[in-house]
């Protein structure tokens, strides 16, 4: 079975910077594009920033600057980068990818993962 693993969440004061890594495992025949979403408390969920598998990359206006998303395709994992945090970061962050795995023949997919949450407060 395919899974999405983040890690890196967690309080930090404004200003400041964390690291949000999201790894996939599972029979996995290629990935194409990973991305990075967060939901705040009564807002919907919203696009942060994606990369194909060829590392071309985009952001949501509001993070442009401040955050940066990578990945390492032989290790199926992305990571993002957050510099210069702000209160209104506040969210919950997802992981996501197109995922084409093998079971029995090859089946593409949109898997996510659990949320991890990320305060950014004095």
């Amino acid at each position: 079975q395919v899974q999405l693993v983040e890690s890196g969440g967690g309080l930090v004061q404004p200003g400041g910077s964390l690291s949000l890594s999201c790894a996939a495992s599972g029979i996995i025949f290629s990935i194409n594009v990973m991305a990075w979403y967060r939901q705040a408390p009564g807002k919907e969920r919203e696009l942060v920033a994606d990369i194909t598998k060829g590392g071309i990359t985009k952001y949501a206006d509001s993070v442009k600057g401040r955050f940066t998303i990578s990945r390492d395709n032989a290790k199926n994992t992305v990571v993002l980068q957050m510099n210069s945090l702000k209160p209104e970061d506040t969210a919950v962050y997802y992981c996501n990818a197109d995922i084409v795995k093998y079971s029995n023949g090859l089946y593409r997919d949109d898997y996510w993962g659990q949320g991890t949450q990320v305060t950014v407060s004095s």
